[in-house]
């Protein structure tokens, strides 16, 4: 029973270390997250430049693994080339040997303090990002508290007869050693809990130098397991893997190197502080910067290899996701940017579909609708995915900004859908009908169905401008174009009330036809216009109304 119950407390204990950091990563991820994904999207120009970048935000989230899938998800989408993000996660795994360093001093006495500011500050907080920050000082304390209860559940145990036994078997073996730290630090998603337990056992006696080194080689191996496992690999996307695996390879080869010299590594740490604290977390900061300075020049050939080794395929499949990275879902503003870059992948595909709705009016192919079709089921696929992607955002990473910006993206991505089923059931209907009784439209209506399509066109990217950057003027134009397609529809209404039945064949004949093809293109055009309403109706450019006023009527 006694074993037993040294057991539940260590795990509870490690329990409470993992809530602490997840809570730390939580609060400033809620306060700050999307400035941080901005910083590190525009720092990852020059390797150096990147390497401080993912330095910066890693010591902001304390993980080393939220940094990894930003950048991760940059490079899958093109915005960063692979050797400044390959820099910027040497600089990310620097970051957490930092933070070790700063929590592998005796600081337990400000544990209370930090919890006891953080609760004021969750509870009295008038604006969310100071309750966010409660809730950092909150994590901070729970992680310092978990680390001074992990040192006194240990104490008793440095003097047990059956660990000096266990001890004795493991000093001469470091590869065992470095796999249980691996696996404690896959399992904990972060190397800084990983050292900072090793740490805490080296404090307590339990482990020797040697020992605790090797364990930290195997922590920050660990560690690298879960951007890998996390960034997919499905057909088509393996250069997804890019990062995660060039990252893995650079600790494989720290840790190599660390079991290599293990007796002169242990003597040159020993000697620079032999408290067994300081010389893990001393050992792991020299594990980061060795391996980094080693790397750095390295990395163009590292790139290459792995470009070589992993080369861009074409998508197997157009309507499969290439951004929605499910390990992201758990970090709100790197899942947001996904499903953003998703969207408008549908809509390019929307794109593409007036070019052929254009097409199917003025040439004689049979296939128009059946291509507006498949790409209906690309965007159909592709707005699912999205849905669903974002549907699998935790609730309670959300903050009210973080909910209103999910509930644009999927405002937009069902319009660009609703707009596509009005191309493939209702437009590529009429475009075939004509074909089918060989009706030959007049000029004029030639160009008015031309002249909507190039009006869609603009519409789309207006749309877009909105979306992206909430572009006023984009959405002024939008509305403005919108009104004008309904002036279209009103002369062509006029046309089919004066035109008198031609025989099939002749130019003008079924004006009815050009009517009701623009009706529903003008649909196309509304579905468009709605994401600039909401932006228009907040800085009160909009009437909640068309309709005028009512006067009064004498009776």
């Amino acid at each position: 029973m006694t074993e037993l119950r040294l057991l539940v407390q260590l795990a509870g204990e490690a329990a409470l270390l993992l809530w602490g950091l997840h809570m730390v990563q939580s609060g400033v991820e809620r306060a700050f997250g999307g400035k941080l994904q901005v910083l590190l999207a525009t720092r990852l120009g020059r390797p150096s430049r990147a390497m401080l970048a993912g330095l910066g935000v890693t010591a902001a989230l304390q993980s080393s693994t939220a940094t990894a899938l930003m950048i991760a998800s940059f490079a899958a989408a093109g915005a960063v080339a692979l050797v400044p993000a390959l820099a910027a996660m040497l600089g990310a795994n620097i970051g957490t040997a930092l933070i070790v360093q700063l929590l592998s001093f005796d600081v337990g006495w400000l544990s209370p303090l930090l919890i006891l500011s953080g609760v004021v500050a969750f509870r009295t907080g008038a604006q969310a990002r100071t309750r966010d920050l409660g809730r950092v000082a909150i994590g901070l304390g729970l992680m310092l508290l978990a680390l001074h209860l992990l040192v006194q559940t240990l104490a008793p145990v440095e003097a047990s007869p059956m660990l000096g036994q266990v001890l004795a078997a493991l000093a001469d073996a470091p590869v065992p050693n470095l796999l249980i730290a691996a696996a404690i630090a896959w399992a904990a998603h972060s190397s800084i809990a990983g050292v900072l337990f090793v740490a805490t056992l080296a404090g307590s006696g339990v482990l020797g130098a040697e020992a605790a080194i090797a364990m930290v080689a195997g922590a920050n191996l660990g560690s690298a397991l879960n951007p890998l496992l996390q960034s997919g690999g499905r057909a088509g996307q393996r250069a997804r893997l890019r990062l995660p695996l060039g990252n893995l390879v650079n600790r494989v080869l720290g840790s190599v190197l660390v079991l290599a010299f293990l007796p002169v590594v242990t003597g040159w740490m020993q000697a620079l502080d032999p408290a067994p604290v300081r010389l893990v977390a001393n050992a792991h900061l020299a594990f980061n910067l060795v391996t980094s300075l080693l790397a750095f020049p390295l990395l163009r050939p590292l790139a290459w290899v792995l470009a070589r080794t992993l080369p861009e395929r074409p998508e197997l499949d157009e309507a499969m996701p290439r951004y929605l990275d499910a390990g992201a879902a758990s970090m709100p503003s790197v899942a947001m940017a996904n499903a953003r870059r998703e969207v408008l992948r549908i809509a390019d595909v929307l794109e593409r579909m007036l070019d052929a709705s254009a097409r199917a009016f003025t040439e004689e192919q049979r296939d128009c609708a059946k291509a507006l079709a498949t790409m209906d089921d690309v965007v159909d696929r592709l707005h699912r995915a999205v849905l669903a992607y974002l549907a699998a955002i935790p609730a309670e990473k959300l903050v009210d900004a973080d909910a209103e910006r999910i509930a644009e993206i999927q405002a937009f991505a069902i319009a660009l859908e609703h707009a596509a089923d009005v191309l493939s059931r209702d437009v590529a209907r009429h475009a075939t009908k004509r074909l089918r009784r060989g009706v030959t439209l007049a000029a004029e209506d030639r160009d008015d169905l031309a002249a909507l399509h190039e009006r869609l066109l603009e519409e789309l990217r207006l749309a877009v401008a909105v979306f992206m950057v909430e572009d006023a003027e984009a959405a002024r134009r939008l509305v403005r174009t919108k009104e004008r397609m309904r002036v279209t529809e009103r002369e062509a209404a006029r046309r089919a009330a004066l035109a008198a039945p031609l025989p099939l064949g002749e130019p003008g004949a079924t004006p009815g036809l050009v009517l009701d093809a623009i009706r529903d293109l003008r649909r196309v055009g509304a579905h468009l216009a709605a994401v600039a309403h909401p932006l228009l109706e907040r800085r009160g450019e909009l009437l909640s109304s068309r309709l005028a006023p009512q006067r009064a009527v004498k009776g």
